[in-house]
């Protein structure tokens, strides 16, 4: 339970299950376990409730950059928390390998791994070199669901 410390350590919670919009149909998983890895699907950033955090809008606009930042390591914990909820246990993921990071940005923001990097400073932070490092994208969108500012999937290699 060495992530669940360091979480607790930074003063970190994982927030609760999403709580979709009303009239919201959300026909997937949020991890799909196969074969040694972890398919996580998009998340967004969330409250500890599991309401979708605000601000909402686009980054640039009604987003400011450092909200943005905010957001992915916001969804960050919405992440570890589906991994959590599907694996009982965050030392189970032994690699981070990939990350799709979307960004809703207002036209002319081109910063989007700027704010990706929010997501990723927190794994690299909790997992450290080995385990934390992963390819990413980090592309902006003209517009995301629920209007939220940033959207995050990841895969990861996991143990038994």
């Amino acid at each position: 339970m060495e992530i669940e410390k360091r979480l607790e350590a930074l003063g970190l919670v994982l927030p609760e299950p999403m709580k979709g919009p009303p009239g919201a149909r959300l026909p997937f998983v949020n991890v799909r376990v196969w074969e040694g890895r972890a398919y996580v699907a998009g998340h967004a950033p969330l409250d500890p409730d599991g309401s979708i955090a605000g601000p909402r809008g686009k980054v640039g606009a009604e987003v400011s950059l450092d909200q943005g930042y905010a957001a992915a390591r916001q969804t960050a914990l919405a992440i570890l928390g589906s991994l959590k909820r599907e694996l009982g246990d965050l030392d189970r993921v032994v690699a981070w390998l990939r990350v799709f990071g979307m960004v809703n940005v207002a036209p002319g923001f081109n910063q989007p791994p700027a704010v990706i990097n929010g997501f990723s400073d927190l794994i690299l932070e909790l997992y450290g070199e080995e385990a934390g490092r992963h390819a990413r994208s980090a592309v902006g969108m003209a517009v995301l669901p629920f209007d939220i500012p940033v959207e995050i999937e990841a895969e990861v290699a996991i143990r038994g």
